[in-house]
């Protein structure tokens, strides 16, 4: 081969190389009326935060233009605001050019991206909903309400199953009508989850949204396998245990005689466990044992020796039990523990509410309302 073919071939390869990058990136084209010379900050959804991405200025006609990478099989939840205000909405994937308009007060329009389009359809059915749903509450029809709501949930559940294949799905099935209120709040929703999960994992596989997803819908099918077996555990209401305490005799947690009991998961060989017993569960029991307030403390420890050391120090006041066998234990097995140490289940008046608590202020938040 020549030189000049060499050279020829190298040439054809760089340009091959340049244009594969380029058909990686991703461009906005957007103009926001009356904004004029404005910042717009672009920011990417991760979990349930958004992270700036970079800021961009409107020239004198309120245009500007961003430019990103978005790898294969990976589209991003990118959004735009101005100030607190979201100018636009979009889902972009691998080598998209949207138009963007938008005005000051979060009204817009996309064009050349479906998802986009599909993302802002939702959004705004959303929007019109809790304007509706707001509006009904307030007039004190509650029957009305509950109807509206049905309605919704229902045609979320149609649209999640309609678009199993589009990112757009995930958005809807994290709705919320108030932080206490999600739209799929029922333990039953889990199967939801999980299949939708894994029609999107199909198409999506290395995306870290379907990820996510994966993991929200395996924390409902923990949750719905415990309600399950909360209703075969019809004598305590809950799952039983029989664990060693301290003195090597057992502690069984049906004979455990107060309003509120808390089964607690830890481990003795974690600093931060100890810590939080210290911190947390300490105080606490201070403040709501009078009150009818008591810890079934479970230990994960396979060292019973450490976990002994640590209950006598610490000077634990509650119940403390530790099989030595980690998590072969069968209350692993029993409540669904697979990960995130420290964690509580609260049982009141002999019933398990089924809600994990892992925070000083959900716990705290519990012990007020139920022990008054």
């Amino acid at each position: 081969m020549n030189m000049k073919n060499c050279k020829t071939i190298l040439i054809a390869a760089a340009v091959l190389v340049a244009a594969s990058s380029c058909s990686d990136m991703v461009r906005i084209n957007g103009k926001v009326d009356g904004l004029p010379d404005s910042k717009i900050v672009i920011k990417q959804l991760s979990g349930n935060t958004f992270n700036v991405l970079d800021t961009v200025k409107t020239d004198a006609s309120g245009a500007y233009s961003y430019k990103m990478e978005v790898k294969e099989g990976q589209p991003e939840f990118v959004y735009v605001f101005n100030g607190d205000t979201r100018l636009a909405s979009l889902l972009l994937g691998k080598g998209d050019k949207v138009d963007v308009t938008s005005d000051t007060k979060g009204n817009y329009s996309v064009e050349g991206s479906e998802e986009s389009a599909k993302l802002k359809q939702i959004e705004d059915e959303f929007a019109s909903f809790m304007n509706d749903f707001a509006s009904t509450v307030q007039s004190g029809d509650n029957v009305a309400a509950s109807r509206k709501y049905v309605e919704y949930y229902r045609s979320r559940v149609k649209y999640v199953l309609d678009n199993n294949k589009s990112l757009t799905a995930i958005p809807v099935l994290y709705q919320k009508i108030n932080e206490e209120f999600p739209v799929f709040s029922q333990p039953t929703d889990a199967v939801l989850f999980r299949g939708i999960h894994d029609s999107l994992f199909t198409v999506y596989p290395d995306s870290r949204y379907v990820s996510a997803l994966g993991k929200e819908a395996e924390r409902r099918l923990n949750i719905l396998t415990l309600e399950q077996r909360l209703q075969n555990a019809r004598e305590a209401g809950f799952p039983d245990m029989d664990l060693p305490g301290l003195d090597g005799a057992s502690k069984k947690l049906s004979d455990v005689d107060s309003k509120v009991v808390m089964v607690y998961f830890w481990q003795a060989s974690e600093a931060a466990h100890k810590m939080f017993n210290q911190d947390v569960l300490l105080p606490l029991y201070k403040t709501y044992h009078p009150k009818g307030f008591e810890i079934y403390s479970v230990s994960l420890d396979t060292d019973k020796g450490v976990w002994a050391s640590a209950v006598r120090n610490q000077e634990l006041p509650w119940i403390n039990v530790c099989d030595g066998r980690g998590a072969a234990t069968p209350a692993v097995t029993l409540y669904n523990i697979t990960k995130g140490l420290p964690v509580a289940y609260m049982i009141v008046d002999g019933s398990l509410k089924p809600e994990t608590l892992t925070s000083e202020k959900e716990i705290r938040s519990f012990l007020s309302a139920n022990l008054k």
